[in-house]
């Protein structure tokens, strides 16, 4: 078993063809297997304009398929430049979601440099502001320099589960339970000033992480 283990893990990239059936049996159960509800006052899915989205890193398995596919192809994921990320990155193309890899740790300048020439160009760029590595629900800087850097506002997104389990991992990552409600919000969007220092990034990072907080929904007997 661990040599079989240990084959798995020196694969760095799976053919493209072997994540289409779990991606698209992904998108069938939301619609089919799940209760999806959408709260988006703003119409922030509706417009094609460049901005910044912040979602949690254990709301990930239903967040790429709650959003429609059009929205989707004006969308780039910023995607950790490990081993996992290139899994995640090759999963979520077959859903219509591009990639941008580097994080806080690995690659994180060139990806901001990539994020920017996109947010200029109209994408929407997606982050979870607390990966790959945690802390659960402590938010990045990197959101809000991107912001402060391109005049973008920034958008905070979660799915709740109305019943999940939690995987044991550092973000508890969640798995929702079949038939269960999944409430997509997408919150007010919030302007972040030009030119920002150390400062005023903390402060603008603080009111960011406050206000997905506040959307964020876990129940614990449900785990």
């Amino acid at each position: 078993m661990g040599y079989l283990k240990k084959k798995f893990r020196n694969i760095k990239k799976f053919p493209t063809w072997i994540y289409w059936l779990p991606a698209h049996l992904l998108e069938l159960a939301i619609h089919t297997i799940y209760r999806l509800e959408v709260i988006d006052p703003n119409d922030h899915i509706g417009r094609a304009e460049g901005s910044v989205s912040v979602t949690w890193h254990n709301r990930l398995l239903f967040f790429p398929v709650a959003i429609p596919g059009y929205a989707r192809k004006r969308t780039m994921a910023v995607v950790s430049a490990s081993r996992d990320g290139q899994y995640i990155a090759d999963f979520i193309a077959v859903l219509g979601l591009k990639s941008l890899r580097g994080s806080s740790s690995r690659g994180g300048a060139k990806a901001q440099l990539a994020a920017v020439h996109a947010i200029r160009d109209g994408y929407n760029v997606s982050f979870t502001p607390d990966g790959p590595r945690g802390p659960i629900y402590v938010m990045k800087k990197g959101p809000i320099q991107l912001a402060s850097l391109t005049g973008a506002g920034v958008i905070p997104i979660t799915i709740n589960a109305s019943r999940y389990w939690s995987v044991k991992s550092w973000d508890k990552f969640q798995l929702p339970k079949p038939f269960c409600k999944l409430t997509l919000i997408l919150g007010d969007k919030i302007f972040v000033p030009p030119d920002l220092d150390d400062a005023g990034i903390e402060e603008y990072r603080q009111k960011v992480e406050a206000a997905l907080l506040a959307m964020t929904v876990d129940r614990k007997t449900c785990n």
